[in-house]
């Protein structure tokens, strides 16, 4: 396993719908389960992996579209808020390297840890 951070910058910060072209981004059999605004775009869960869109520049028009199947996930931890932390965590590690992501305290990190345990594991 890598210990190189990829990215620390995501943070969900709501659920939302899911948004209007992850339909085209799936695979026969892949449905979305959940799905999360980021600072400048989303995220969502599908049943095969975790896809995160990240606008870029000013004007947000470029997008770069991560993918991160379940399959690549070797261990992940999951921390909840705390009185002064505002933010909850989930790091992934995977064979291409550790991911840092934010979760806001509207959005119940054990639920995404469930998410991630069934997923990962097939259960």
């Amino acid at each position: 396993m890598s210990d190189q951070v990829l990215n620390s910058g995501w943070t969900f910060t709501s659920q939302i719908d899911t948004p209007h072209d992850i339909p085209e981004l799936l695979v026969p059999g892949e449905t979305p389960v959940v799905s999360f605004k980021t600072v400048r775009d989303a995220a969502t869960f599908t049943n095969r992996r975790l896809i995160v869109r990240d606008a870029q520049g000013f004007t947000g028009k470029k997008v770069e579209t991560y993918s991160i199947p379940y399959s690549s996930i070797n261990m992940w931890s999951t921390e909840n808020a705390g009185t002064i932390d505002l933010n909850a965590e989930i790091e992934l590690w995977t064979r291409a390297g550790r991911i840092k992501i934010n979760v806001g305290r509207g959005i119940d990190v054990r639920k995404l840890d469930h998410l991630i345990a069934q997923s990962v594991l097939g259960a």
